[in-house]
C-alpha cells in the first residue's frame, strides 16, 4: 500500500511526468472559509529538484490557490494514474507566488511553454512525499489538451488580461487578497 518518501526520486518523477492533469489543493488559514481544489493541465508542471516543484498559473476565473498561499503558504498537489498501473501520488509543501514580470518568474518561465495568460509560477518547498494505491480511480484514456482556455487568453491579448485579472482575480471567495 502507501508509502512516504524523503524526495522525488526517479521512479515517482517518471511518474509524475507521465501524467497529463494534476489537482492542487488549498485552504485558508483558520477553521472557516472554502477549501479549494482545482485541476491543472495544459504542459504546466515542472520537477526542479528532488524538494522543489512548480507550475505555470493561467489567468482563470478565481483566484483562490494565489490567495491561499499569499495568505498562508499551504498547498498539496496530487497525481493520479488513470491509464497504466494504478497510483496517486501527493506533493505536501509550501508554496510561493512569483508574478508575472519578477525576476524569479521570468527565471522560472522559460521552462514551461510560453502560454499566453500567464499570471504567476506557483513554486512549492516539497516537505512530504507520499504514495497510495489508487485501485478505485477509474480508467480514462487521454485524447489531448483542450485549446479553449488559451484561445480565450490569446482573444483578449495583454491589457484585456491585466484588467480581467484586476477586476475578477483581486480577491478570492473568502474576500483574500489576490492578484494585486
Amino acid at each position: 500500500m502507501g508509502q512516504t518518501y524523503d524526495a522525488i526520486d526517479q521512479r515517482l518523477a517518471a511518474f509524475i511526468e507521465a501524467q497529463h492533469v494534476f489537482f492542487v489543493a488549498t485552504a485558508p488559514a483558520g477553521a472557516g472559509g472554502h477549501v479549494n481544489l482545482s485541476p491543472k493541465g495544459l504542459d504546466s508542471f515542472r520537477i526542479l529538484d528532488p524538494h522543489t516543484v512548480a507550475y505555470l498559473d493561467l489567468t482563470g476565473s478565481g483566484v483562490e490557490t494565489i490567495a491561499h498561499l499569499r495568505e498562508n503558504g499551504r498547498i498539496t498537489i496530487m497525481f493520479c494514474a488513470f491509464e497504466g498501473p494504478p497510483k496517486i501520488v501527493r506533493l505536501y509543501g509550501h508554496g510561493s507566488v512569483l508574478r508575472a514580470g519578477e525576476a524569479a518568474f521570468d527565471e522560472l518561465a522559460t521552462r514551461f511553454p510560453d502560454h499566453p495568460g500567464k499570471r504567476a509560477v506557483i513554486r512549492v518547498a516539497v516537505e512530504r512525499v507520499a504514495d497510495s494505491c489508487g485501485y478505485a480511480v477509474p480508467r480514462y484514456r487521454y485524447d489531448g489538451e483542450r485549446a479553449q482556455l488559451l484561445d480565450w487568453a490569446e482573444r483578449k491579448g495583454p491589457d484585456e488580461l491585466e484588467r480581467y485579472r484586476r477586476e475578477k482575480n483581486a480577491r478570492s471567495l473568502d474576500r483574500l487578497t489576490g492578484i494585486d
